[in-house]
């Protein structure tokens, strides 16, 4: 064997890509000592996705000040790779950052738009924006404003819109933010397909992971229906129901309106990044996998997007992960070629991810063991 490639989510909660990276080389270097290993660390767009790309690829962590949830003054940061910038949105707006002080009805994405206009300030051309993990539901306007866009209410004042005052914008002006975005290409990571408002919406589904309760659940989604129908009048935009729509607090809608985004799969995203056709070219065999594959999977996240691409490649995928679902067959027809779970005493995930570990590895090891004979 000569060449491997690896390229795994991680398994939430567990195991980081980074560290799945480092016991596929570990373990191969065991039993095949001259064998090349090319490990591509993934993520969806939200915590770590900067680090990710930073892993994968050549490029630098640009450290600023910028606002967070609240509008608290905080070191964040982007990633750097010559013309393109990768923005975590994580890394302004993210739910760790609030701790106990949940409370997306006033969380903004401020923060998000400063570390864009720093990235455009400094030669970006390209903006690959990373949407998860955040504590908020304000449509992206607080990004859009710190961008430029101004929002006014009905006395005629600017302010910049939260999730529980969107209902309050009567005009928005974007001419700056285009201004700004000329000639710039933004995509979007998102990994759902829910829409911006309605019961599969930003709002009833993810608010309350976010501190909202059912009250506040219902004031989010009406704030959320009021943004869209603004946007239409105002900007002649449609944006609702747009698979993505809906993520990050609707961040996705707003990436999609305020600054002209694409809003792609993340696998896709970043396989295009680091050239990943270019990096497996050679390889015996590649490596994927995430927390548990099931029916889900199949609409495209990390396992199947490394399957199709590879596929193409006639390339053997080996998926290990930590749980296998029902209804998975369709994966065998999308490249997969066999699939390993990790989870050798079949017990629950609370027990599972505690040796999560050592079973990834003995897994690996069994893997190559077996490759070992067949050399």
């Amino acid at each position: 064997m000569k060449k491997i490639a690896v390229v795994s989510d991680s398994f939430k909660g567990s195991i980081s890509s980074e560290e799945i990276c480092g016991m596929v080389t570990e373990e191969t270097k065991r039993f095949f000592p001259a064998c090349e290993v090319v490990g591509l660390p993934v993520a969806d767009g939200g915590e770590g996705t900067v680090d990710s790309f930073l892993a994968c690829m050549a490029g630098e962590k640009v450290c600023i000040e910028a606002a967070g949830p609240f509008f608290e003054r905080r070191m964040s940061f982007y990633g750097r790779f010559g013309e393109t910038a990768i923005v975590e949105m994580a890394a302004a707006a993210g739910l760790p950052l609030v701790g106990d002080e949940k409370d997306p009805a006033r969380a903004t994405t401020y923060g998000v738009g400063e570390l864009m206009r720093h990235a455009l300030e400094q030669g970006a051309k390209k903006i690959i924006l990373g949407l998860g993990g955040s504590a908020t539901n304000d449509g992206g306007c607080g990004a859009a404003a710190a961008l430029g866009t101004k929002f006014f209410n009905s006395e005629g004042n600017a302010f910049v819109p939260a999730g529980s005052t969107l209902s309050e914008i009567t005009k928005i002006d974007n001419t700056e933010t285009k201004r700004i975005l000329n000639g710039v290409e933004v995509i979007a990571m998102c990994d759902i397909d829910n829409p911006m408002h309605g019961l599969r919406g930003a709002a009833h589904i993810f608010a309350p992971q976010k501190g909202a309760d059912e009250d506040m659940v219902r004031l989010l989604d009406r704030e959320l229906a009021a943004l869209d129908e603004t946007i239409a009048r105002e900007m002649g935009l449609c944006v609702a129901d747009l698979p993505g729509a809906g993520a990050a607090g609707a961040m996705g809608a707003g990436a999609v309106a305020f600054f002209g985004a694409a809003l792609k799969p993340g696998i896709e995203t970043v396989l295009d990044t680091v050239h990943f056709e270019e990096r497996i070219a050679g390889a015996d065999f590649v490596i994927t996998g995430e927390g548990r594959l099931d029916r889900q999977s199949l609409c495209g996240k990390v396992v199947i997007g490394v399957a199709r691409r590879t596929k193409k490649a006639g390339i053997p995928v080996l998926a290990v992960v930590g749980d296998i679902g029902d209804g998975i067959d369709e994966a065998y027809n999308e490249g997969v070629s066999a699939v390993f779970s990790t989870n050798r005493l079949a017990i629950p995930f609370s027990e599972a991810k505690l040796r999560s570990k050592q079973d990834y590895r003995l897994t690996i090891e069994n893997l190559l063991r077996l490759i070992q004979t067949m050399q």
